[in-house]
Order: structure tokens, then sequence, then C-alpha cells
């Protein structure tokens, strides 16, 4: 019995130790090939093929490891813009595809500046917008927060790439995702704003997507408009003024106030302004609740992905806003 038990506990031993080895590194990322069933938790395969996704402007919001609805409607939207079956799910046919974009390693090494860690940072945001209005500045709250948003990834994952690091010093040299996405497409003619899936996609003259983001958009307390809109302009680094009219939920003063500038501000840290008064597709300081909560009525991406589309859009680019769900975003 006391023999059987050890070697239980040896198999056991073993079994953690492939566990440990299969815990995320740049080597088991970069060397991730793709392999049937549903992973649990953060798998490097999935790290792999949300970034191949994020690169080839397929975002897949915050890059996190795991199966997401996000994931599935970027994994469907890329589909089918390769004339594959829709349906969302990672096939090896998709697979193939996604490798095909990208031939570099995924995860690369980052030297971490003087600038990264020097801030200014904003270690206490408020949650009440009325006392956000107190605050100078809405910056990142540290420096793991600010690279973390600069490489498309959630902390946790940033924190597994990176186990013995504070983030907190220069010259310390970083694992991170390559998200170079390139330069932005010039034929960008529209956008479209899909409600029911939650999508914003970039569409050149003919209608396919150049871009695909996903979106948290409206509710049914501030619905987002319908029909067609404009851009007027956009704004980098907005303030965000609020409108006692507005009536948000939590808001309890009737004044107005105006919050200062920062990646953590309301809208983020870009405003995409619309001919719709007060509508605007922008920013976010919380990206992974992107395309799972709704929105003030406005259209809510990543900062990263925000800024994308601002790079893309010109005034005067219409800006459609669609009611029913697109065929690639029924796999949420």
């Amino acid at each position: 019995m006391v023999r059987l038990l050890v070697v239980v506990a040896m198999a056991l031993a073993l079994a953690c130790g492939g566990a440990q080895a299969a815990k995320l590194d740049m080597d088991a990322v970069n060397q991730a090939q793709f392999s049937e069933g549903e992973p649990k938790g953060v798998d490097p395969m999935l790290l792999k093929a949300q970034i191949f996704l994020d690169r080839a402007r397929f975002s897949p919001g915050l890059i996190d490891g795991r199966l997401s609805d996000n994931f599935a409607k970027a994994v469907a939207a890329f589909q089918a813009a390769n004339g594959l079956p829709s349906d969302g799910k990672l096939t090896r046919e998709t697979w193939d595809k996604l490798a095909a974009t990208f031939a570099g390693p995924v995860l690369t090494s980052y030297d971490v500046t003087a600038k990264d860690v020097r801030g200014p940072f904003t270690k206490r945001i408020p949650t009440r917008m009325e006392r956000m209005a107190h605050l100078r500045r809405l910056g990142y709250r540290n420096a793991r927060e600010k690279l973390a948003e600069r490489f498309h990834v959630s902390e946790q994952v940033l924190r597994l790439l990176n186990p013995k690091t504070g983030f907190r010093k220069a010259d310390t040299t970083l694992v991170v995702p390559d998200v170079g996405r390139g330069d932005p497409p010039v034929a960008v003619a529209s956008v479209e704003v899909d409600k029911g899936a939650r999508l914003v996609r970039a569409l050149d003259p003919s209608g396919k997507p150049l871009a695909v983001y996903p979106a948290s958009i409206g509710s049914e307390e501030k619905p987002a408009p319908s029909g067609g809109a404009q851009v007027k302009r956009v704004v980098h680094h907005p303030t965000y003024r609020y409108d006692p009219k507005f009536a948000f939920k939590g808001v309890r003063t009737k004044r107005p106030f105006t919050i200062a500038a920062g990646p953590n501000n309301p809208v983020g840290s870009v405003w995409i302004d619309l001919s719709i008064e007060s509508y605007g597709i922008h920013g976010t300081p919380e990206p992974g609740k992107i395309g799972t909560t709704f929105s003030h009525g406005c259209i809510r991406l990543t900062n990263w992905d925000a800024e994308d589309l601002a790079a893309m859009v010109k005034p005067g680019i219409k800006v459609d806003f669609k009611d029913e769900t697109a065929q690639e975003g029924q796999a949420q």
C-alpha cells in the first residue's frame, strides 16, 4: 500500500511538473501549435491566436489567452473575411490561415525605459465621476497598467509572462506580445457600428472589413442611435464634460463638471466625434469590460482599438448604425 502511494505521488509530481512546463513563457507561446478541445484557463495556443488576430486587425479586445465571446467574434470575422465557415470556432484551417498572416514570433522582448516607469501616474482613481473631476489628470495607475495597455494584454498575463518582474525599474527586459499592426489602411470608406453583434467595422469602398473591433454599445437606458452619421473630428487626450441632462445612473450632482484628460478618463485616450450631438466612438479605462457591458449610449472600444480606428478615419466619413446582427456576430 505504501509503495502504491509512493508511485501515485511520483505520478502526480510528474503531472504537476508537466503543468509547470506548460505555463506561459516565450518558447511555449511562440512554439504553440493547434490542438483540438477547449483549453481551460490561460492557454499558450489561445494567446498566440489572439496575437495573430490583433495584428491582423480582427481584434479580440484584451489579449488574455482565454476563450471568450470577443475571441469567438474575432475568429468569426476573420473566417468570414477569408472565405471560411464563420462559426467563431478555432479550427485547424482557421489556425493555418492565421499563422500565414505573420511569420515572426508572437512574443518578443521589450526593454523598459525610464519614461515607462516615471509616469506621471494617478495611483488612486475614485469610482464616482463627480470625484474624478477633482483630479488634475486621469493617468495610468502604475507602470504595469501602462505597459499592459501598450501591448494590448491583460495585467494578469503580463505578470505570468514576467513572474520575477516588479515593473518599477528601467532597463528591465520584458516578454510582451508583438502587436505591431503596421500602417493603418488608407482606403477606409465607412464605419459600421453593429449594435446586435457589439462590433465596429472599418470598411473599404466595396464593404469589405479592413478592421473589426469588439465594442460596448449603448444600453436599454441609454441606447445607441440608429441610422447614419458622419465623423466630425478626432480628439486625442480628450477631457470629458458631464451634462446633468445625461442623467447617468449613480451621478448625483445637478451641475455640469469636467474630468481631466488621461487614459483612465471615462472616454479613454481618444474621442471620435460624430455628427449626432453628444455621441462618439471612444476609448475606455476598463479594456476587460469591452463587449461584456453596456455604455452610456456611445460606442466604447479599448484605447488601442479606438486609437487604431482614429488613425483611419477623417471628417466626413460615414458611420452607419446597424440594428441587425451580422453573420460573424452570431458566434456570441
